[in-house]
């Protein structure tokens, strides 16, 4: 059972390398398509809202109201992204056994520097172009996933009260 684990241990970092592959390809996307993705969900949140509110508003008024979100919906995707991969890079770290501030720095260096490598990868596609700013906000997508995995296995890992239980277990088998 322990050669299975130690065999299979490895294999916990590939959620992260399919997240960095498919960030890889979402910057591979020209400009104009990346923004046309991201536009189309930036409509379909006013839409969706128009529906929900019963506005009624007119397909010009919901083009204007989702160009005034389109900036936010592509920062929130690139900070979701980011979310997303430092959570698939801090769980295997945490299975072996990176805790605590190392974990946060292992994690934050290995999320930051793909994002700068990613921003540079931008400056090779057509109508991309790198930024320090778009890099800025993977990194605080990324520090909240990495806090998220820390709370997370910080409260399951030492919860008090699975602690007294586990105590309750032991001493009931040593009578």
């Amino acid at each position: 059972m322990k050669v299975l684990v130690a065999l299979l241990k490895p294999l916990s970092f590939l959620p992260a390398i399919l997240m960095m592959l498919l960030i890889y390809s979402f910057s591979a996307q020209p400009g104009e398509v990346s923004g046309n993705l991201s536009y189309k969900i930036s409509y379909q949140i006013v839409e969706t809202k128009n529906e929900i509110l019963g506005t009624n508003k007119s397909y010009d008024e919901l083009a204007v109201e989702a160009e005034s979100i389109h900036y936010y919906v592509r920062k929130a995707a690139h900070m979701t992204e980011y979310c997303i991969l430092a959570i698939a890079i801090s769980f295997p770290l945490y299975v072996y056994r990176v805790r605590g501030i190392w974990l946060i720095l292992l994690a934050g260096i290995i999320c930051v520097g793909f994002a700068g490598m990613d921003e540079y990868h931008q400056s090779f596609v057509g109508g991309r172009g790198p930024s320090v700013k778009d890099v800025g906000i993977d990194s605080i997508g990324a520090l909240i996933g990495i806090i998220l995995v820390q709370a997370f296995c910080w409260s399951t890992l030492h919860n008090p009260v699975g602690k007294q239980k586990k105590k309750r277990k032991r001493t009931k088998k040593q009578k």
